[in-house]
């Protein structure tokens, strides 16, 4: 099976083309974890709108890459007698030799660092959005919440003062 047809060879180099894809997608990715999680902490809205506003209309783009991917994968399980779901990169790599085996070993090892990398911004963004949402529910109960029955501030010094029935903020007019 070491022999590389024609369809074959044609399908690896569509598929290689779009793993390049791929990468400079997660890296934009990426980029954009970063510049809307220092957003976020700046509280520019008109900046966050920007910059969401433009992830939607890129998303069309990868949207059409995630499916010639399915498509060049289905394709070539189909070549090489493969179910779908053990049509792996490293499945094709296995088959490939060559030239096109060092391609595709060379896109799958910046990939693999990419897609952890990606989880882990992530999972910071969500933590981030999820504390932002947590500080300002706590913050709107606080100040909006008479009849709370004991409110905690610190001093300079960091030592805790206790208030019992008082809210932050007299809502008597």
């Amino acid at each position: 099976m070491k022999t590389i047809t024609f369809e074959i060879e044609s399908k690896v180099n569509e598929l290689l083309d779009v793993l390049d894809v791929d990468i400079e997608h997660i890296q934009e990715s990426l980029s954009r974890l970063n510049e809307l999680r220092g957003l976020i902490v700046k509280r520019d809205e008109r900046a966050m709108g920007e910059l969401l506003e433009s992830i939607q209309t890129e998303s069309g783009v990868y949207v059409n890459s995630d499916s010639k991917r399915q498509s060049i994968r289905k394709e070539l399980a189909g070549f090489l007698g493969f179910e779908l779901k053990n049509m792996t990169l490293t499945a094709l790599e296995d088959v490939l030799e060559g030239e096109k085996r060092v391609e595709l070993s060379e896109r799958k090892e910046k990939l693999k660092p990419l897609v952890e990398q990606l989880k882990k911004e992530h999972l910071r963004t969500s933590m981030l959005l999820s504390d932002c949402a947590r500080f300002n529910s706590l913050l709107l109960r606080n100040i909006l919440n008479p009849g709370n029955t004991e409110t905690v501030t610190y001093s300079s010094n960091g030592v805790t003062k206790r208030y019992r029935d008082k809210s932050l903020m007299n809502l008597q007019f």
